[in-house]
């Protein structure tokens, strides 16, 4: 089968034990001078053949110029598609548009097909296959006789016309969008990530040594609705400081480099939050680093830029000097993910890591690895809450063993945000009905501050696919089962409503009043 190896980041050791390897110790170079780039994709044929066009491809723009979290999924959608044409005697430059009819039906409709995908993951792998053969079948390159993806005219509302692929599903909505209600998603954390007993105890036997890390991981999605990228590649001196007034929200701001739309974004976390994010620092953290000091693995990074200095003001910059001297600067809303592991600080043990989420080795933890956490509470929560079983909930919204995703945090933190804005208008602030409008023409509807929050474009990706289970329910009239108003909202305070929302809303995860108080 296709499999897909990647460049590392470190310097490669030639084995002297390996003869045929002799005289290859200069591979970075080599790689270098024909743009191939650490953290690329290399593709190997199942005849154990390194396929000298996608790595082409994979150097080329607009490859090279997506984020490594989309390299690292069209990289694996290829190799499904290519599994599938060389099942049937094909390579990848000998697609038809009628292989790739059959690869869909496939994927999406064969009863025989135990892994069935939806419209969203389908039209992310058809996306990955459009890249490579409009590259390959365009002028100057002509590397496959045809483009399997055929594409149609489609005038946009602007009245700009694009090529929209004819084999692009309509069900686009994707089948993995999970929304945790806040009690159902501290259940998740305390079984999942926190090894609790379904009476809430601790384990016998529970070894959490990454406990503090993962738990102030998640909670940091789940209470600022930061995509995992976005979350997962912050630095230390970027976790938020400044308080706002009332002291329960502290207000971040996310580089533009990191996030999706390459713009800068203003985020707002609770304080509780970053209290735990800060002992993790002060703990865990410190400890990886001490040990990864005390065995020198920090020296035996190459690509290292240690930070002298990071200027304030609109435009920080992050002043650094390299293993060879070399000095240089960059704009901290320029740097990318991958140059942010590359950050390092003079510590009082010697140099570390200014990535704020590390492994056990004291090395950046990267954006990827977090599924892994994830699907491991996930397991453990399906293990020790539904005795290891695929469950069907009894009562509609009401599940044992909650399932979360990192992108999950983000559906779920705007369906929270969503509703406690509602309740500061309705209940908190009194407005009526004409004050109520005033509001909405000087600041925006509650959906319209959700979709400021996530930073979204289009008000429509915001209501369609984040806030769909409630994006035709009056959530006036589920309001009206909240408690009476007080100076701030707890989650605790709003379960009511989120339990109701659970029933009568398809998708959003809560747990049974039962489990609730164990």
């Amino acid at each position: 089968m296709w499999r897909v190896f990647w460049v590392p980041r470190t310097r490669a050791e030639v084995p002297t034990r390996v003869p045929e390897l002799k005289g290859w110790s200069d591979l970075r170079e080599r790689e270098s001078s024909v743009q191939i780039r650490p953290g690329d994709p290399i593709l190997l044929a199942p005849d154990y053949r390194v396929d000298e066009l996608t790595t082409l491809y994979f150097s080329s723009q607009p490859f090279a110029g997506h984020t490594p979290e989309t390299k690292r999924n069209y990289a694996t959608d290829l190799c499904l598609f290519f599994n599938f044409l060389w099942a049937h005697g094909e390579l990848w430059t000998q697609a038809t548009a009628v292989d790739l009819d059959d690869y869909r039906y496939w994927r999406q409709e064969a009863t025989e097909n135990p892994q069935r995908v939806g419209g969203a993951k389908w039209n992310r792998e058809l996306a990955a296959l459009s890249g490579l053969y409009t590259w390959a079948a365009r002028p100057g390159n002509a590397f496959v006789a045809v483009n399997p993806v055929e594409t149609r005219s489609l005038t946009l509302r602007s009245g700009a016309v694009a090529a929209v692929p004819v084999q692009r599903a309509k069900d686009y909505r994707s089948s993995n969008v999970h929304w945790l209600t806040p009690r159902a998603f501290r259940r998740w954390v305390d079984v999942g990530l926190r090894g609790r007993t379904r009476d809430g105890l601790p384990s016998a036997g529970w070894r959490g040594r990454l406990e503090a890390r993962n738990v102030a991981f998640a909670r940091l999605l789940y209470g600022s609705g930061l995509r995992r990228s976005e979350g997962a590649s912050l630095l230390t001196f970027e976790v938020p400081e400044l308080r706002l007034e009332g002291g329960r929200y502290l207000v971040g701001r996310v580089a533009a480099a990191v996030t999706r739309s390459k713009k800068p974004r203003t985020y707002y976390v609770p304080a509780e939050v970053v209290g735990q994010i800060e002992s993790y620092v002060e703990s865990a953290r410190a400890r990886a680093v001490r040990a990864a000091q005390a065995v020198g693995r920090y020296d035996q990074i190459t690509e290292m830029r240690l930070v002298v200095r990071v200027t304030n003001g609109p435009r920080r910059i992050v002043h650094w000097c390299d293993r060879d001297g070399v000095r240089g600067r960059t704009e901290l809303n320029a740097a990318s993910v991958s140059e942010r592991t590359t950050f390092y600080i003079e510590g009082g043990g010697g140099p570390e890591p200014l990535w704020l989420w590390l492994n056990e080795q004291g090395l950046p933890f990267l954006p990827h690895s977090w599924e892994g956490v994830f699907t491991a509470a996930n397991d453990r929560c399906r293990t020790v809450l539904a005795g290891g079983r695929r469950e069907h909930a009894a009562v509609r919204g009401v599940v044992e063993a909650p399932y979360l995703t990192p992108h999950g945090c983000r559906h779920s933190f705007a369906l929270y945000m969503l509703v406690i804005l509602h309740y500061l208008m309705d209940e908190r602030f009194g407005l009526t009905p004409q004050e109520r409008r005033d509001y909405r023409l000087l600041y925006g509807d509650a959906w319209g501050m959700v979709q400021m929050l996530l930073g979204h474009a289009s008000r429509e990706t915001t209501v369609e696919h984040y806030l769909a289970p409630v994006a035709d329910l009056q959530l006036r009239s589920l309001l009206a089962i909240a408690p009476a108003a007080q100076a701030v909202p707890v989650a605790g305070s709003l379960d009511g409503v989120f339990a109701r929302l659970a029933r009568e809303a398809e998708g959003i995860q809560d747990i049974d009043d039962r489990m609730a108080a164990s």
